[in-house]
């Protein structure tokens, strides 16, 4: 899903496990794409309220292979 910036999307966690979030979501933030997570939490005196933490998106990809060419001293034209 794409976000345009400066807005998000955050979605209930319905399979909650342990301490995973109650709400995870994408975030646009001034034009970077980042995830939310949300905890709904409770104070001493009673007050709900969202405790929540922001990570870059995970890539589930290889990186890329650099090439590097080495050159020997003797190559060099001067």
């Amino acid at each position: 899903m794409e976000t345009k910036k400066n807005t998000g999307a955050i979605f209930k966690n319905d399979k909650k496990q342990g301490n995973q979030p109650d709400y995870r979501g994408k975030v646009n933030v001034n034009g970077k794409e980042m995830e939310i997570a949300l905890w709904l939490k409770e104070s001493s005196k009673g007050l709900k309220y969202f405790s929540c933490s922001f990570n870059e998106p995970y890539l589930n990809e290889k990186p890329k292979q650099v090439h590097t060419q080495v050159i020997e001293e003797d190559d060099l034209p001067f």
